[in-house]
């Protein structure tokens, strides 16, 4: 079979966002109290299951704006023009609610995040960035 005549490979094969979650330093930890930060892991996890991978990672160097999420594009998006996207102090059910409503819709490059999530964006210093990238 050429190639011209192949099939796309279905939508579920193709690169999904990617959502990072912060789970060192401080966030995820006592520091942050009153949050429920395993349930808030599990939530995008269980939320984001068929929409993006979620992972969490090592201390992302950004503790005080404990606890941070990164978003970062699919493919699609990236060629779109999406960057990874830093959200800071989240560390309440509505911003996370936010985020999967976000990454559902496409994320990065796709679709414009819900205003209220500007209140969490932040820049990270080019090291913590290009580690991410990486």
């Amino acid at each position: 079979m050429s190639r011209r005549t192949r099939k796309a490979a279905p939508a579920g094969g193709t690169p999904r966002p990617t959502v990072s979650v912060c789970r060192g330093c401080c966030c995820g930890t006592p520091k942050i109290p009153d949050v429920d930060h395993a349930g808030q892991l599990a939530e995008l996890r269980r939320s984001l299951g068929g929409a993006a991978t979620v992972r969490a990672v090592e201390c992302l160097d950004a503790c005080e704006r404990a606890n941070v999420v990164v978003v970062q594009p699919s493919a699609e998006g990236r060629r779109a023009g999406g960057r990874p996207v830093w959200l800071g102090l989240v560390n309440d059910p509505d911003a996370v609610t936010d985020i999967v409503t976000w990454v559902e819709a496409g994320g990065p490059g796709l679709v414009d995040p819900p205003e209220i999530l500007d209140l969490y964006t932040f820049r990270p210093s080019r090291r913590i960035q290009q580690e991410l990238d990486h």
